[in-house]
């Protein structure tokens, strides 16, 4: 068997690797979107909980020196009862009504912090439910991912052990091009040469469908690793083409 036979076993047999993984790398794709998608989700909510959170307690915090004031101006208002002279009733009345309207600014800043706190209970909500649909989608992306690695196991071993057994045979330094070969260009590592015009000598390079000269199908004819001219993939005969090139050589 020549040396490009040998590679294109290999290379049937990368394919079908190929082929498996990629659908065992699109489960595994959609499943790193929903984790991140999730993590997000449970970024923003938790954002959302530690804002809460705060402003439930400078609410208290307000809360708490509209408290304290109040009870301030009820001490006030007991000694403006209590007062012998209108110069101390008239001093009390205004510190009463300076005290009040530093307990009005309280008042509201705990007001506006509560509707801020039920704004943002209706977001974390929200948040919430998408993240349970998120954690549902994952669960599924999971499952699934799992699924087709199951599916996919026995029959990669067996390709796996297969190629083993192929490339020792390969020559070493053929193995080694096609190997370079495979990693850059993937599928595309080797491509048929193909018959135009067999009569005219017309020929096209598979991968490229650009014109190769008539030396490359007499090397591939040869059983020489062949190189196309024109994107450097591995040139191989199909089963027809070797047939039909057969007679023509010969003749």
């Amino acid at each position: 068997m020549s040396v490009t036979r040998q590679l294109l076993a290999v290379f049937r047999v990368d394919k079908e690797i190929s082929g498996l993984q990629s659908r065992l790398t699109s489960a595994e794709r959609f499943l790193t979107e929903q984790t991140k998608k999730l993590a997000e989700i449970g970024a923003q909510s938790e954002s959302v909980s530690a804002q809460i959170r705060q402003l439930k307690a400078s609410a208290a915090n307000a809360e708490g020196e509209s408290e304290r004031l109040k009870g301030h101006i009820d001490e006030l208002r007991e000694k403006m009862n209590n007062s012998t002279s209108n110069k101390e009733y008239k001093a009390l009345l205004s510190e009463v009504n300076n005290l009040k309207e530093q307990r009005s600014v309280f008042d509201d800043q705990a007001i506006e912090q509560m509707e801020k706190v039920d704004e943002l209970n209706t977001q974390f909500e929200q948040l919430e439910a998408a993240k349970a649909e998120r954690e549902k989608m994952r669960e599924v992306a999971e499952n699934d991912r799992q699924q087709r690695a199951d599916e996919i196991a026995d029959r990669l071993a067996e390709l796996r052990s297969k190629r083993e057994e192929l490339i020792e045979s390969v020559p070493k330094d053929a193995l080694t091009i096609y190997e370079e070969l495979l990693e850059s260009r993937g599928e595309d590592a080797m491509a048929p040469l193909e018959i135009i015009d067999r009569k005219r000598h017309e020929y096209v390079c598979g991968s490229s469908m650009m014109s190769v000269p008539v030396e490359v199908a007499a090397s591939l004819i040869q059983g020489k690793l062949t190189i196309s001219p024109n994107d450097g993939c591995i040139l191989y005969l199909t089963e027809e083409a070797q047939e039909e090139l057969d007679g023509a050589f010969k003749k």
